[in-house]
């Protein structure tokens, strides 16, 4: 084992202990339409009601995907926000427009950190104002993007999985040119609204980096593939994987809070 992590995620505000990652399918070419609804009338709604809009985004590789990722105080918090806002005004006023876009919006991984500390740290986090005519970047090269990776586990397999990669894999990650962000596995605590569902039965670990470009992220890959530190922290992993790893390549939209 290495020894303690010396490429630390960043511990001053640790945003919200209980985390959605949630992705929705649209309709052809109705993205931007949810996007531009979602940033200039959905942020504070939700916020003023307790909750945290951490970020949104494009799906680089998937046109008709918008994915997002909401905070909380607790599993009791999550069910008085949500409550608030589902029975609010703004989304009673919004939410007809917003479900127009959409064909499913159930895919929703319940998160929590990794271990203490891995959670988002928004210190410093401004939100832009909302721009009436956003123009997304054809191909990120030049902004930064997000990158979430969806590790898929055996079941117990969570605990022992998250301490090799606090200790042996963000020191490789970030010294190939990763911005290792945050640190996520399943919350298995029961659904606390119901009316809005989560994916049951899973067992995941969601890490979280940053890139200045889809190239510097291009480029990350390729050393990764190469580096035999990597290599052999892969085969030590191996038998907690149930599973491929899914990769998102996110470009934040610039409303987001959480940017590469």
């Amino acid at each position: 084992m290495s020894p303690p992590l010396n490429v630390p995620l960043k511990s001053g505000l640790n945003a919200s202990p209980v985390v959605e990652l949630r992705q929705y399918t649209l309709k052809p070419g109705r993205r931007d339409a949810l996007i531009s609804i979602f940033d200039r009338h959905l942020i504070e709604g939700q916020e003023t009601a307790g909750m945290t809009i951490i970020g949104q985004f494009r799906d680089l590789d998937r046109p008709d995907m918008f994915v997002w990722l909401r905070g909380f105080d607790g599993m009791e918090a999550r069910k008085n926000a949500l409550a608030a806002f589902y029975e609010g005004p703004v989304w009673a006023a919004w939410r007809d427009a917003a479900n127009a876009t959409m064909i499913d919006s159930d895919d929703v991984l319940l998160l929590k950190p990794a271990w203490p500390g891995a959670g988002f740290d928004l210190t410093g986090s401004q939100r832009a104002a909302f721009q009436d005519h956003e123009k997304p970047s054809r191909n990120n090269r030049l902004s930064g993007i997000v990158v979430i990776k969806i590790h898929h586990l055996r079941p117990d397999a969570e605990a022992d999985f998250a301490s090799r990669f606090e200790t042996d894999a963000i020191p490789v990650l970030a010294a190939l040119g990763a911005r290792p962000l945050a640190a996520f596995v399943t919350e298995h605590a029961e659904n606390s609204f119901p009316r809005l569902p989560v994916r049951l039965g899973e067992n995941v670990f969601i890490s979280v980096a940053g890139f200045d470009s889809t190239d510097a992220h291009a480029s990350f890959e390729a050393a990764l593939a190469g580096s035999p530190e990597w290599q052999a922290l892969q085969q030590k992993v191996q038998t907690c994987l149930a599973g491929s790893t899914e990769t998102l390549r996110l470009s934040p939209t610039s409303r987001s809070l959480l940017v590469g």
